[in-house]
C-alpha cells in the first residue's frame, strides 16, 4: 500500500524540471499590461475583469485580499490571441513566460518600458478510478502532479493499483495512455509525472475490487431473478384465490 518503497536509495533533483505549462488551444490566458503611465496602455486592454485573490495569511483573524485586472483571452483553434493594436499573435507552444516577453516586445514598439504579465486562468485535469472522490479539478498554479491530483481527490482507496496509475494525454492531436508505478521513487522523474491541461489520471482496481464488483454484480443479478420470482407466484396466487372466492 506505500508509495515511494525504494526512496532510501534514489537520488532525485527537481533543479532542471521543466514543469512549466506549454499553451494550447482553448486555453484562457489572463493578460495584465500596464506602464509608469497607465493612460499609455489603455489601448491594448480589452473586455477587463478584476480578480480577487486572498493571500491565506492572517493577522488579528483577517485575511488579505488582493485586486488586479486582467484582460481575459481564449486562445483560438489557430493558437492565437487578438491583442488591440497589435493584431493577432501566436501563442500555443510557449509557456507563460515566454508568452510574456513576446507581448512585452510587442507592446514596447508602442509604449515605453511597458509592464506585462501573462497566466493561465486556469486548467483542469480529471481523476478518476479508485479514488475516494473522483471528479474534474480545476487548477491554479502551473506547477501539478499526479500526487497533487490524488491528495485532491482524497488519495486512492484501498483497492487503487499503486504499481499502474495511467496518465491520458492530449498532445499535437494525438492520445496518449501512459503508465506510473507510484511504488517506485523513479516515477517522480518520469514526464508524466507533472500534469498537463485536460490530463485525466485514472486509477485502476485491483483484483479484490474487481471480484468483489463481479459477486455483487451476480447477487445483484440473483435477487432480481428471485424477486421476480416471487412476484409472479403472488400475482399468480392472488388470481387464484380471487377466482376460489368468486365461485
Amino acid at each position: 500500500m506505500a508509495y515511494f518503497q525504494n526512496a532510501d536509495t534514489i537520488s532525485c533533483s527537481i533543479e532542471n524540471v521543466d514543469y512549466a505549462l506549454k499553451i494550447v488551444p482553448a486555453d484562457q490566458l489572463k493578460v495584465l499590461i500596464s506602464s509608469v503611465v497607465p493612460e499609455a496602455t489603455e489601448v491594448f486592454r480589452m473586455g477587463e475583469t478584476t480578480y480577487t485573490t486572498t493571500d491565506g495569511s492572517q493577522y488579528m483573524n483577517q485575511s488579505t485580499t488582493l485586486s488586479e485586472t486582467y484582460s481575459l483571452y481564449t486562445v483560438d483553434k489557430n493558437g492565437e490571441i487578438t491583442v488591440p493594436v497589435i493584431g493577432n499573435l501566436k501563442v500555443a507552444g510557449l509557456s507563460t513566460l515566454e508568452a510574456t516577453e513576446l507581448l512585452r516586445n510587442e507592446v514596447a514598439k508602442h509604449v515605453q518600458d511597458p509592464i506585462v504579465r501573462v497566466e493561465l486562468a486556469s486548467f483542469r485535469v480529471n481523476v478518476l478510478g479508485e479514488v475516494k472522490n473522483p471528479g474534474a479539478q480545476t487548477v491554479k498554479t502551473e506547477r501539478y502532479t499526479v500526487l497533487d491530483a490524488l491528495a485532491g481527490a482524497g488519495d486512492m482507496s484501498m483497492y487503487g493499483k499503486r504499481e499502474n496509475v495511467m496518465v491520458i494525454r492530449e498532445e499535437n492531436g494525438e492520445r496518449t495512455f501512459n503508465r506510473l508505478d507510484l511504488r517506485d521513487a523513479n516515477s517522480v522523474n518520469s514526464p508524466y509525472f507533472y500534469l498537463k491541461q485536460n490530463d485525466v489520471v485514472y486509477v485502476e482496481p485491483n483484483a479484490v475490487r474487481v471480484v468483489n464488483a463481479e459477486y455483487n454484480q451476480n447477487n445483484s443479478f440473483k435477487v432480481s431473478i428471485v424477486s421476480a420470482v416471487i412476484s409472479a407466484v403472488s400475482v399468480v396466487a392472488s388470481l387464484m384465490i380471487s377466482l376460489f372466492i368468486n365461485k
